[in-house]
């Protein structure tokens, strides 16, 4: 079998657009089988870490809880294409407005960059939230894992 190109790594997550989607993968405690899930807003915390919500009902939640290693796909505007392989834990159990998401903190042991010369990502992953009041909370929840960032660099 041939040799495959390694993608390369890169050593600091760049700044990606505020509304970008990212994609969650989670692995199953007992099989191991992956869970993909889109992630609205990560936050960039610093250079190695990255902050997302995650609904309180959801499976993503508990899986990430029994088997912590995870990995995030973000592709957005300004050409960001990486996935970061790493350690997911759980920073706030209740977020804003109404604790129905917990935040959660991903600890990159590999930030993989995935742009190509022959290709530029232009626009990424986006949504249009049609419900006011949840681009409100939603708007919460980042406004308070952007505050946790802010203070874990401070």
């Amino acid at each position: 079998m041939a040799e495959l190109d390694q993608h390369p790594e890169l050593d600091v997550l760049p700044e990606w657009p505020r509304e970008t989607v990212a994609v969650l993968v989670t692995l199953d405690a007992d099989s191991g089988a992956p869970h993909v899930i889109p992630v609205s807003w990560p936050v960039r915390a610093d250079d190695r870490r990255i902050l997302i919500s995650l609904r309180q009902n959801r499976g993503s939640l508990a899986r990430l809880r029994e088997r912590p290693g995870v990995a995030l796909l973000i592709v957005g505007g300004g050409d960001i294409a990486l996935s970061v392989h790493g350690t997911a834990t759980v920073i706030r159990e209740k977020l804003a407005p109404d604790g129905e998401y917990a935040g959660v903190q991903i600890v990159a042991d590999t930030i993989e960059d995935h742009r190509q010369g022959a290709f530029a990502v232009a626009d990424g992953i986006r949504r249009t939230v049609l419900d006011p009041g949840e681009l409100a909370a939603l708007e919460q929840r980042v406004a308070e894992l952007t505050e946790y960032a802010a203070n874990l660099n401070s």
